[in-house]
């Protein structure tokens, strides 16, 4: 609705920020092409690249990768804790963190196993569509989403947006104020 709002005012094209994530067939579907494409496309070279590049040198490529997808999910981790402290200015509970470790931690055992079977076996996206969306909201549910109820983010959002309808009133009876005082107006 953001795109569409912005790109029909200001005639802008704004690059996508999800690609249909409803229809991930993996966890590196979902993460790394799907979701938040706009935090992809920044992590990828200033955490994944990175460390791959350094760790390749101790503990070869296929290693790397594994422990750059989950670096990346540690900085993905501590990033969101932040935001959750900066919302609720509540101790974080790391259960955030644990959120993005566990991601990671599965993400990198997706793709070991994917080297290994090396395209011989996959499961039909019918099937792990399902199974990958169900991850995603369970663990969701289980350790990312109540640390949105615990720092009232939700009632925090609508008492600001709340604001901001109040301050547009009263910005308008303003303006109809001034219009009618220089004649452009008649109250």
């Amino acid at each position: 609705m953001v795109k569409t709002m912005v790109q029909s005012f200001l005639g802008l094209e704004i690059e996508p920020q999800f690609n249909k994530p409803y229809l991930a067939s993996s966890l590196q579907d979902f993460w790394g092409k799907r979701w938040n494409l706009m935090v992809t496309s920044i992590l990828r070279p200033s955490v994944y690249y990175p460390v791959v590049r350094v760790f390749s040198r101790w503990i070869g490529k296929s290693w790397a990768q594994k422990f750059g997808v989950f670096a990346t999910f540690i900085v993905s981790g501590l990033m969101h804790e932040l935001i959750f402290y900066y919302l609720g200015r509540v101790k974080p509970t790391w259960e955030v963190m644990l959120f993005f470790v566990l991601h990671g931690v599965c993400m990198a055992v997706e793709i070991a196993v994917k080297k290994i079977l090396k395209d011989k076996w996959q499961l039909h996206p019918v099937v792990s569509t399902p199974l990958v969306i169900g991850f995603v909201v369970a663990t969701g549910y289980w350790l990312f989403f109540p640390q949105l109820l615990r720092c009232d983010a939700v009632d925090r959002a609508v008492k600001e947006y709340a604001a901001v309808v109040e301050f547009m009133k009263n910005v308008g009876q303003i303006m109809m104020i001034y219009l009618a005082k220089i004649g452009v107006l008649s109250l």
